[in-house]
């Protein structure tokens, strides 16, 4: 029998602890949630599996945590470019914006465009969003299914504008870099170089001991481990 939405609400209120609320809060989730941790929402998904329909239900309460489950069960193929518009703009939750709608939006059939599009937004979690679509292409799709000239110009965008962007826009950006220049071996030499030039990115963490990474150290043990260019099945965790 397929579970209802608020079916579902119950059991996510159940899983709830202060404890993981508060930290998530730190992290950029917003209100309303109850503090479920990731490896309880996959408990949940085993039981659902896929469902298009109650991914859009669980989304539209607005939950971060239910908002985070939608994505796990959603059927990112059926998902239209109305769908994934919503739930850009809904995702305000920092764990929304740049993992569940980027995962979902990167296996649909529309993450390139709207990934170009979304980036261009004047709202910061729409335009995190879109770089983290567009890095996670990278990582699910072979090369030569990759607009390589496109994503030589977003490098060079970065390095002129990574500086001037928002704070999380800034994150995201780093992070294009780190999954596209191991992913995409015929760009990794361009992302180290890029990163060089751009040097240090400050982003604030709202004082939680998360780092930026650092580009050309994280490729680089990408590259000793003999994965660069080692495509992934699916972006969902």
């Amino acid at each position: 029998m397929r579970m209802t939405v608020d079916e579902v609400m119950t059991q996510l209120e159940a899983y709830g602890s202060p404890t993981i609320k508060n930290i998530l809060l730190k992290h950029g989730v917003k209100e309303p949630f109850f503090g479920v941790k990731v490896g309880d929402l996959k408990v949940i998904e085993k039981k659902i599996k896929k469902d298009y329909d109650l991914a859009l239900g669980l989304f539209k309460t607005g939950n971060a945590d239910a908002m985070y489950l939608a994505g796990l069960i959603a059927d990112d193929a059926r998902m239209t470019k109305e769908d994934l518009q919503i739930w850009v703009e809904m995702a305000l939750s920092n764990n929304i914006n740049e993992y569940t709608v980027p995962w979902v939006c990167a296996a649909s059939n529309y993450g390139f465009e709207l990934g170009m599009e979304w980036i261009n937004s004047d709202l910061e979690h729409i335009a995190t969003a879109g770089w983290n679509t567009l890095a996670g292409l990278t990582a699910l799709k072979q090369d030569d299914e990759l607009d390589l000239d496109a994503y030589r110009a977003l490098i060079d965008r970065i390095e002129k504008t990574i500086h001037s962007s928002k704070n999380r826009e800034r994150y995201t950006m780093n992070s294009f870099l780190i999954t596209v220049g191991s992913s995409v071996p015929a760009l990794t030499d361009l992302a180290k170089e890029a990163s060089t030039r751009i040097g240090q990115v400050m982003v604030d963490m709202n004082g939680t001991s998360c780092k930026v990474p650092n580009v050309i150290d994280y490729i680089g043990k990408v590259e000793s481990k003999g994965k660069l260019g080692k495509k992934k099945k699916t972006l969902k965790c």
